[in-house]
């Protein structure tokens, strides 16, 4: 142990944060503690070598935090409730998994009694945003100390201070910058950077290769209260859930999109994503809901879902107006019970059907377009005339102001 001040570090293992460890020791006097927030985009060998590096870089304590389930069930969840996406396409992949990783961290900052928190984040994207706005939340008077961002160094400079430390880093250029995580896949650089230009399949492919097949596949999905609990008859929690679906996604070559959109400093930004799951969950919910409940039930929740993204996407999920809307949400959701099935097939996914003990759409109330049985003609000759009386009156207003004017 030494008498130095502690600092937790959100630790990828990538160039900056590795750049980040050595820095913070000798420039700033800290002790670093590494924190890697595992939100479903690491495989089991990447975690370890991820340990390995922290600890090469002479850490007095690394730690690996499992935060899928909390991704799932504390944003996701909510996400799929709320039909959520961001300019219509996009299922905010990224902004989630940033606030659990924040909120990790300021947890073990917490435990082990740090004096600062850091983070790698340069000074032009979202993420910079989000991890100070929670930190700032989570840990109200706490230094947030940003290396990256401050010293705008470039890559060869942050390579040339780690190598004469005896660091060896991954010299390899990649034209794209893939964050990975449990609710899809992001893919920022090269091409992605001219909105008129196409992105090609390879490019997904970086982000999501795998078997493809060309046969179509159908998938039932099962949701309670608004929440997906299984997969084609099978109970699983959320994150097995988006596992599999997204396996079965990837098969069809589903989930691949583009989304141009406002960043949070105001720029226009545009990425390419691979998220089939979080798509098909969406989109699958959003067609069960219709059967179950009211038009200005989903009007309103959906208008409010919409702002829910903004603030999450921004790093304003600490926000109370959020509880309020998750508590509309909720209440939406009573009766969100039920089954969709879902056909993938060749890039696209289908909601073929929908069930649920709840439905509104059952034969009680008349099959559209045919018999009704909870009204009679004379009923809607009624109706009809009362529902057309402002446009008859703002009409005939109209008309008395033309024969003013002549």
């Amino acid at each position: 142990m030494t008498n130095q001040p502690k600092v937790v570090l959100a630790f990828s293992g990538g160039l900056d944060t590795s750049y980040c460890v050595p820095y913070l020791k000798e420039r700033k006097g800290y002790d670093v503690i590494t924190v890697t927030v595992d939100t479903g985009g690491f495989t089991p060998g990447e975690v370890k070598a991820i340990e390995e590096r922290a600890r090469s870089l002479g850490v007095l304590q690394h730690y690996t935090v499992d935060a899928r389930a909390r991704v799932f069930d504390r944003y996701a969840s909510y996400l799929i409730k709320g039909n959520v996406l961001r300019g219509d396409v996009y299922p905010l992949s990224v902004a989630a998994e940033r606030v659990a990783q924040a909120e990790s961290v300021a947890e073990v900052a917490l435990r082990d009694r740090a004096q600062a928190v850091a983070h790698g984040s340069t000074g032009a994207g979202n993420d910079q945003v989000r991890f100070d706005i929670a930190f700032g939340v989570l840990l109200p008077g706490v230094p947030v100390l940003t290396p990256i961002r401050d010293e705008k160094l470039t890559r060869e400079e942050e390579y040339a201070f780690l190598e004469s430390r005896g660091i060896k880093m991954d010299r390899k250029v990649r034209e794209f910058s893939i964050n990975a995580g449990l609710w899809g896949a992001t893919i920022g650089g090269g091409i992605t950077h001219d909105s008129w230009k196409e992105i090609p399949q390879e490019v997904y492919d970086q982000a999501a290769g795998g078997e493809r097949v060309s046969t179509s596949e159908h998938v039932t999905i099962g949701y309670e209260r608004g929440i997906p609990t299984s997969l084609n008859g099978k109970r699983l929690h959320g994150v097995e859930i988006v596992r599999d679906l997204g396996v079965a996604c990837r098969r069809h070559r589903v989930g691949f999109g583009v989304h141009i959109g406002d960043t949070v400093l105001g720029i226009k930004g545009r990425i390419a994503f691979e998220a089939g799951a979080a798509l098909v969950l969406i989109q699958a919910h959003r067609e069960l809901e219709k059967i179950v409940t009211t038009s200005w039930q989903r009007f309103w929740k959906d208008h409010l879902g919409e702002f829910y993204g903004k603030m999450l996407h921004e790093g304003h999920f600490f926000d109370p107006a959020l509880r309020d809307i998750e508590a509309m949400i909720d209440s939406s959701q009573d009766h969100v019970t039920g089954e969709a099935k879902v056909r993938l097939d060749s890039g696209s996914a289908s909601v073929v059907g929908v069930r649920s003990p709840f439905t509104m759409a059952g034969s009680a109330s008349g099959v559209y377009g045919e018999m009704p049985k909870l009204w009679s003609g004379s009923d809607v000759r009624g109706f009809s005339t009362i529902a057309a009386i402002p446009s008859r009156l703002y009409r005939q207003a109209g008309d008395g102001e033309s024969q003013r004017s002549q």
